[in-house]
């Protein structure tokens, strides 16, 4: 019998310590591909770069550049950049090779007159979106996960090679240790009381 969503939500945690040992199967990683590919986002803009590392080599460099998560990357099983498009002259030519004229007419009235920093700002609002697709897709899958912000992202984009994107936070995936003190059984979730944060009209 399948775990139901609002069980695997309060099971699913924030890995602090990966058994480095235990490698995510390429199959399970084909799906979180294609999940993160079919991830919903406004006009369908999909402003989005996901790079898989399991290269050891490339995966400590990141680590390096990622202050207090270089740990967990190390013994993860894979590191998921996620990374979004920080040329609006790349995004305008994906939109229009990809999308109807109605999407992309709602970009060139609605979004494009603002200034850039806006329009930015928008399509990272999107990536995030992808984040949480993936995180839950992990939790389904039995796969245990790290997201974190704190990375260097101009040293990411340079080992990455990356052109026209900006790295904005990266999640690490594998298996979590049974030592791991921040899993729920040894340390429980702290979550706001319902009536605080969800309001019935």
């Amino acid at each position: 019998m399948s775990t139901s969503f609002i069980e695997l939500s309060k099971e699913r945690y924030s890995t602090k310590k990966y058994k480095d040992s235990e490698v995510v199967s390429s199959e399970h990683i084909a799906e979180l591909k294609e999940i993160l590919r079919m991830t919903p986002s406004s006009i369908n803009s999909q402003p989005w770069k996901f790079t898989f590392v399991s290269n050891s080599e490339i995966k400590s460099q990141l680590a390096k550049v990622s202050f207090f998560n270089e740990q967990k990357i190390n013994e993860a099983s894979h590191l998921v950049v996620f990374s979004v498009v920080d040329d609006l002259d790349v995004f305008e030519a994906q939109i229009q090779k990809h999308l109807p004229a109605g999407a992309v007419g709602y970009y060139q009235q609605f979004l494009k007159p603002k200034d850039q920093k806006e329009i930015k700002s928008w399509l990272e609002h999107q990536l995030y979106i992808s984040l949480g697709f993936f995180l839950s897709a992990c939790a389904t899958m039995g796969i245990d996960s790290t997201p974190m912000e704190g990375i260097q992202s101009e040293a990411y984009a340079s080992i990455l090679k990356q052109d026209g994107y900006k790295p904005l936070f990266a999640v690490s995936i594998g298996y979590g240790h049974p030592e791991d003190p921040n899993h729920p059984t040894k340390r429980p979730k702290s979550r706001i009381p319902m009536d605080e944060v969800v309001v019935e009209i």
